[in-house]
């Protein structure tokens, strides 16, 4: 708050104070700069459920060849495998439609090697989503290739 002191050797209304709003004003805009930059990058979430080691026993085992389960594999060479067959990037999403379409449940099974490349595991899963499975069970332990 600043005050303005009246010139000259008479005082006539004293001291009058007013109010300096240019400090306020610069908080307020750093702060709108700043919820508007991290506001979007709060949008994008991504639910992630692990078992947990001990609850590996409850488990039920896959179901068998007759109703084989969906499994999307990406290498490290960024080869994209569904059941051991290699597909392209491209038709990836209407591959898994058509499968998903003659299925009675929506669950893929996720498996990338450890040194794969991250942008492309992601791209695969964004790519199964689309393609119509509603649940992806992340493989977190090796099977005997």
């Amino acid at each position: 708050m600043g005050m303005s002191v009246p010139q000259g050797g008479a005082r006539k209304g004293g001291v009058a104070p007013s109010m300096n709003v240019t400090p306020l004003v610069d908080v307020v805009l750093v702060l709108l700069i700043i919820f508007m930059v991290v506001t979007p990058l709060l949008a994008k979430q991504f639910w992630l459920n692990l078992p947990k080691k001990d609850d590996t026993a409850k488990l039920s085992p896959p179901p068998d060849d007759a109703t084989r389960p969906v499994v999307l594999t990406v290498d490290e060479r960024g080869v994209i495998r569904i059941n051991q067959t290699e597909v392209q990037r491209g038709e990836l999403k209407e591959r898994l439609a058509r499968i998903f379409a003659a299925r009675s449940d929506d669950v893929l099974y996720f498996d990338a090697e450890d040194e794969a490349v991250y942008a492309v595991a992601v791209e695969a899963m964004d790519a199964a989503r689309m393609g119509g499975a509603k649940t992806i069970a992340v493989l977190t332990e090796k099977t005997g290739r």
